[in-house]
């Protein structure tokens, strides 16, 4: 099989590449990938020698590179977005161009070529759940965005549905909640607050820390997009989630804490951002029951394995700080 993989550069497409090239070792990637501030080829250095892997410097608004990429493509796996919350808030139009646009150029590129397209989407696009609501989000719940990232997420999954729906073009869609592992851009709390302490600095918390999210290993969400891959109904959605309590960001950072040695003293409160969902929370379990996934990793569990990558990859993320990272396509790559 042949895949086309968008945004392969970035944290999540990156490590889906990586899972999917060590498990389907006959299949081919091509990683087509704009390289925003988010992607990082370094990511991928693993893989760059491996003949079934290619890689296509291009933006998913592009027609005519879409287009080109498409060819003999059986599968595109559509990770390609901007992403972060903060950055919606102060600027919403590369997130409507990317997100929506580019998804669209892509369905069309995919409907002519009668490919198969997953889309990859979040669970932002439900909006937000109070601390006392017993209710989870599934695949039926009502979408209820509360940010310009979400909305225009929101927008692309309805975008994807309506190409289904209207031209019988093969989708299927992944809602998943937080992701966090190895390679992820440390601009997300996680990897924030992991750096910043490695460097003696201290980690801002967003108002009163009581934000909770449903966390999810970054391979345990490669995992169900193999599934759906492979046993998924076309059409269908499929919402993915970890193996986490309702643990408050407060709680992350001190767990994290505890594992580098550290005391609360290294915790700052900042100010809120505008509009923060107070808190996510998912129900897998149809993708448990009908495709046989669940997550196999317990958030304390791959915390602590996380923290132990970035520590032994220093070089990785202080390059991501400094941003001598986006020098490495034309110094290095580009030219190979």
């Amino acid at each position: 099989m042949k895949l086309l993989v968008t945004g392969g550069a970035g944290f999540i497409g990156s490590n889906f590449i990586l899972y999917w090239m060590k498990n389907h070792p006959n299949d081919s990637i091509v990683n087509f990938d704009k390289l925003t501030y988010a992607g990082n080829l370094k990511n991928l250095k693993s893989v760059w020698d491996n003949p079934n892997y290619s890689f296509i410097h291009a933006d998913i608004c592009d027609k005519e590179a879409v287009a080109k990429a498409m060819e003999g493509i059986d599968v595109i796996v559509h990770f390609a977005a901007e992403t972060h919350v903060d950055r919606s808030i102060m600027d919403a139009t590369p997130f409507i161009v990317t997100n929506a646009l580019g998804t669209q150029v892509l369905l069309e590129a995919a409907l002519k070529n009668k490919t198969r397209f997953h889309h990859i989407s979040t669970d932002e696009v439900f909006g937000a759940l109070s601390l006392d609501d017993p209710n989870k989000f599934n695949e039926n719940t009502a979408y209820n965005p509360r940010s310009p990232y979400a909305a225009s997420k929101a927008a692309s999954d309805h975008l994807v549905r309506a190409y289904h729906t209207t031209y019988g073009l093969p989708i299927t869609i992944t809602n998943c909640s937080n992701n966090f592992g190895p390679y992820m851009f440390p601009e997300k709390l996680i990897p924030l607050a992991i750096t910043n302490l490695l460097e003696g600095k201290k980690v801002p918390v967003y108002g009163d820390g009581l934000y909770v999210r449903d966390w999810l290993y970054v391979d345990d969400h490669a995992r169900a997009i193999e599934a759906v891959l492979q046993k998924g109904k076309i059409g269908q959605t499929y919402v993915v989630g970890g193996m986490t309590d309702l643990i408050p960001n407060i709680e992350v950072v001190k767990r994290i804490l505890k594992i580098m040695g550290k005391d609360e003293s290294f915790i700052e409160f900042v100010k809120d951002r505008p509009g923060h969902d107070r808190r996510y929370d998912v129900d897998w379990s149809k993708i448990k029951n009908e495709l046989g996934w669940q997550p196999q990793h317990t958030f304390d569990e791959w915390l602590e394995k996380t923290v132990k990558w970035y520590q032994e990859n220093e070089a990785w993320w202080k390059d991501v700080k400094s941003g001598e990272y986006q020098k490495y396509y034309e110094q290095q790559y580009k030219h190979r």
